[in-house]
Parts: structure tokens; sequence; C-alpha cells
């Protein structure tokens, strides 16, 4: 397989043709972060460790979207096309610690007669990261989101968190704090993937957005959407709440990108 070696001359190339084309997000190639990637001419296909990734732009100019997920090791990665590979370094990134306590301790060590439901819980939400269609386009090529819901930054995307003095998985998405009972919207249009209330996450939503672009809402007080609809972009999809593991009521809004979650701050657009 032939190699692609990228030079810093057409990584400047790339930044100025990225500045030509439909709105992407910055090319950011660290851990939870986004690698955007020019392809040859005609390129219809990549995969990153194995998943198809999100490709953008016209047939002479395509661009790929590769989500890096939190545990990739920095250094030299691979992205993998039909004729030969593209290389391309991650960079180090890191992230801060959080300490947070939860009133409900068996939401963070969950008793064993929960065990059932939360196996479910993540096997209905894997099969959406899981999935890659292609049965929608994507903003017409422009994948600026925009705030799902108006607040505070609560949490960041990536925060190394402690719960109750027990370390846990890194924080995977953006936390806004906002009034219970405050509308949600969609980041973007897609179709309703999974809604549910499941034990971690509460009333949650699932938005597909197309090629494995997914976001997920989380903590809702109320569910506004039904199952297989399509939503528009800025549609409204549920009420802030505080349901699930929460120490306050709050939107917990995530991007998963070919099964790598991701920083939602890098896709929404800037004013």
């Amino acid at each position: 397989m032939k190699l692609v070696l990228f030079s810093g001359a057409l990584f400047a190339a790339l930044l100025l043709f990225q500045s030509s084309v439909a709105a992407q997000p910055t090319h950011t190639p660290v851990p939870g972060g986004v690698a955007v990637i020019a392809l040859p001419a005609n390129t219809k296909s990549a995969r990153f460790l194995g998943n198809p990734v999100l490709i953008i732009g016209d047939s002479e100019k395509p661009i790929a979207i590769v989500g890096i997920a939190m545990d990739q090791a920095p250094g030299p990665a691979q992205l993998d096309l039909v004729s030969g590979a593209i290389v391309f370094d991650v960079l180090e990134k890191s992230y801060l610690t959080e300490r947070l306590t939860i009133q409900d301790n068996n939401k963070v060590t969950p008793p064993a007669r929960d065990y059932d439901r939360i196996n479910r819980d993540r096997q209905e939400m894997m099969a959406v990261f899981e999935s890659f269609t292609t049965d929608r386009a994507i903003n017409a090529g422009s994948l600026d989101f925009i705030t799902p819901v108006e607040g505070r930054i609560s949490s960041p995307f990536g925060k190394r968190r402690i719960l109750n003095d027990q370390p846990r998985s890194p924080h995977s998405g953006l936390d806004i704090a906002a009034p219970e009972g405050t509308p949600i919207k969609a980041a973007a249009a897609g179709i309703v993937r999974a809604t549910g209330d499941y034990f971690f996450n509460g009333n949650t939503v699932l938005i597909d957005h197309g090629q494995g672009l997914i976001t997920m809402y989380c903590h809702l007080s109320k569910i506004k959407v039904e199952l297989n609809a399509t939503v528009e972009q800025g549609e409204i999809i549920g009420l802030v709440g505080q349901t699930g593991r929460v120490t306050g009521p709050h939107l917990h809004f995530s991007v998963n990108l070919n099964q790598a979650r991701v920083d939602p701050a890098l896709f929404i657009a800037q004013p």
C-alpha cells in the first residue's frame, strides 16, 4: 500500500483550500479532535482504524472529516484509501480534571439489579453510533452546527472525571447549564435514530446526520420528537432536565464521528 505523506507546504495549501469550500470543522488533529484531510479527486470512501469516515465536497475536491478518539495515542496515524493511504500526525493534548459529587451514589456505582438495563441501554446507543448511512445529505455540504440550547458551559469536553472520589471515563460531551424546561434544538438536520430513558443519560435523543456523524442530547425533562422522525436544524427536540446521572439541570451534548467521541465545540458555528 502506498503511503502519501503531507508536507508542511501541502498542509498550508490545505488550509487555503479549506477556506474556499463549505463550512467545516477546523483541522484539529488531537485526541478528541478532528482531522480535515484533502483527498485525491474522485475518492468515494476512506477508513480510519477500520471505520468508514465522513467525506464532503464535490468529486474533484473531496475532503475527509476524521474523528479522533480520546484514547488515540499521539504520533503518526493512517487514513486508508482504496488505492493507498494518507499519513497524518495526531498531536498531544492535555485535558483538565474535574471532581463531582453525585447525590445518588447508585448512579456512580450501580447495584447489580441495574446491570441488565445498563447493558440494554449501551447496546441500543452503540447500534446507532456504529451505523453509517448515506441516505441524507449533510446540510448541503456544510457542517456548521448551531448551539442546541442557550446557557452557560458548565463542563467542557474532555475533562478527566472523578465522581464521588472514584475515577471515571473522560467527559465525552459538552455540558450546557440552563433552567429546567428550556427548549433544546437539533444542532443540524437529520433523522432521529433512538430515544429513551437511559440509566446514566436519562431522557435521551440520538440524531443521525449521515456518514457516521451522530449527535446525542441527554438528561432531558421531556422528549419532543418521535423515533425515525426527520428533523431540521433548529427544530425543538426536547426540554432541558436533570434526569439520569446529574448534579443539576443541563444538556449533555455529544458528537460521534466514525465511532469516536469528539469535541462538539469544533462543529458549532462561531458568530
